[in-house]
């Protein structure tokens, strides 16, 4: 019973800022692309 609630409460937090742009880096296709990523994130 447990387990499904923490399994639901997991589906439903938000992702923090951080874990996000963190996505969008890793989503870089070669380092010129990662490079304009982080430019943009640190802007």
């Amino acid at each position: 019973m447990f387990a499904t609630l923490k399994r639901t409460a997991k589906l439903l937090r938000v992702p923090t800022q951080a874990e996000r742009d963190l996505a969008y880096l890793n989503e870089a296709g070669d380092r010129y692309d990662l490079n304009s990523r982080n430019r943009g994130i640190a802007l």
